[in-house]
């Protein structure tokens, strides 16, 4: 097959097929974001003449280097705010229309990263596996990340570009897909952790909902709730402060003056000033009542805003340990900090902390307690992990699948099991940890702590877990032996992998 050319609405790409499937990269889709565009909402790409090389990643939206780098891997910075708009499709059956005489499922699939950092160009998510697993297309995409994306000044209108971003991605498939043999009236969104977030929001927003049919969220932090307008408008004054723009006659011209550098140098050092022991919050995501983001999703959940959709979600069984494991704070805390903490989340907070406590030292034998012991009891960093692990994430994933299921919607929850033979910091099956898996592109992260050396069973978790997610993409149902339907408060529904 040769290089495959595709019309879009701002002028022809090439592609390049690999391993049957066609692969268009760094595709824009909406101009960038530099100069007057600085701070601006998503705004259509100039149309071009000729036909543009799509066969290589567009650069990545300005970010400072992950917080979770010791757990999955370090990456070669590849940011440029120009041009950093753009993202990447793979599809089976590049042409207009299609070859097959019918059009394919498409998946929008958007990346993690805390709203700080991640790209859908980055060899993590190639989605050629996973477009060859279910016959669908797959899309992934970048949107603004950090100051960029989330400084909240809604005076200068100034709100969520981040959100706005994605719903741009959205508009631009529902436009552009049926050139790749997509089908835009069969769009699943989905996503990791942040990209979670989002996916759940976008599903429920009455602008973008109506055009989503099934939804995926995969270790969503619905325990993080949207930032308080309030906390997110004294954030943004400590930012501008740290810039030293606090007075200034035109403070949006300022900003955008501001070389991109030291805006995220501004940033480290604000998310630096924020930091408290087991605080996973950005200083700066999605903020409530602003673009996007009308109401939490609890209330969205409520009035019905998911009727209708079908749903897979779930969580790694040890989310927290990707936040915790490396941070000396936590890995410090006594019983009585960590009870403090628990019980300022929520109402039993005290009580669920000693609980915890009793079932761990329970579950394991002596051997496994000295290695994580205080005197006399197991380290208040180990319960301390688990139940934020349950209250940031797993508690929310849950209470969203058992809304849809008892509704008798097509709900689908696993929960992700495996740990890496070798693994000396105990991360276990930690937060991340089945990305290599969904995508199938395990040998792209060489050294990775949270994969470890691949073993041939962990390839073989990664055909099937790839597999039924494509499946569930493609049909709505889950193609994997013994996946049965989550049926609502029933643990014996969920799937566990690994």
């Amino acid at each position: 097959m040769t290089n495959p050319v595709v019309r879009t609405e701002s002028g022809n790409i090439q592609g390049i097929v690999e391993d049957g499937v066609a692969a268009f990269r760094g595709i824009p889709y909406a101009a960038s974001p530099v100069g007057d565009l600085r701070f601006a909402a998503p705004q259509p790409h100039p149309k071009w003449d000729g036909t543009r090389d799509a066969s290589r990643p567009g650069p990545a939206v300005p970010q400072n280097a992950s917080r979770l780098e010791a757990v999955m891997g370090a990456r070669t910075p590849d940011w440029d705010e120009d041009g950093s708009l753009n993202l990447n499709v793979w599809t089976p059956q590049p042409a207009e229309g299609t070859r097959s005489g019918r059009a394919l499922p498409v998946l929008l699939w958007f990346h993690g990263g805390g709203f700080t950092s991640g790209s859908g160009g980055w060899d993590w998510y190639d989605g050629r596996e996973l477009a060859a697993a279910g016959d669908i297309v797959v899309v992934t995409a970048n949107y603004r990340l950090g100051p960029l994306g989330y400084l909240y000044l809604p005076e200068l209108g100034v709100e969520n570009l981040g959100v706005q971003d994605q719903g741009a991605v959205l508009d631009w498939i529902e436009r552009n897909i049926a050139a790749f043999g997509g089908d835009p009236a069969r769009i699943t969104v989905g996503g990791q952790s942040a990209g979670a977030f989002s996916s759940l929001y976008l599903a429920a927003s009455p602008v973008t909902g109506p055009r989503i049919r099934r939804v995926i969220m995969q270790s969503a932090p619905f325990g993080l709730p949207p930032q308080n307008p309030g906390e997110a408008a004294e954030n943004a004054r400590r930012f501008v402060d740290i810039l030293g723009l606090t007075g200034s006659l035109d403070l949006l011209e300022a900003l955008r003056a501001v070389p991109v550098e030291k805006m995220l140098s501004a940033y480290g050092q604000l998310a630096g000033e924020l930091a408290r022991p087991g605080n996973v919050a950005p200083p700066m995501y999605p903020v409530l009542g602003a673009s996007g983001i009308p109401a939490a999703w609890q209330q969205a959940l409520a009035a019905g805003r998911l009727d209708g959709k079908q749903v897979l979600t779930g969580t790694t069984k040890n989310e927290m340990t990707a936040f915790f494991a490396f941070n000396p704070a936590v890995q410090a805390i006594s019983g009585e900090q960590a009870r403090a903490l628990v019980a300022g989340q929520i109402e039993d907070g005290a009580e669920r902390y000693d609980r915890t406590a009793a079932k761990i030292h329970d579950a394991v034998d002596d051997a496994k307690v000295a290695e994580v012991a205080e005197v006399g009891d197991v380290a208040a960093s180990v319960v301390f992990t688990e139940i934020e692990t349950e209250i940031v994430f797993r508690d929310g994933t849950l209470a969203v699948a058992d809304h849809q299921a008892a509704a008798g919607y097509s709900t689908y929850v696993y929960e992700f099991d495996y740990t890496p033979a070798d693994d000396p910091a105990h991360l276990g099956a930690t937060h991340c940890a089945e990305l290599p898996f969904f995508f199938n592109t395990i040998d792209a992260y060489p050294g990775s702590p949270m994969l470890g050396e691949p073993t041939g069973a962990a390839r073989d978790l990664a055909d099937t877990f790839s597999h039924a997610a494509a499946s569930f993409v493609a049909t709505g149902q889950v193609d994997a032996d013994g996946w049965e339907p989550y049926r609502s408060g029933d643990s014996e529904t969920i799937r566990h992998f690994g």
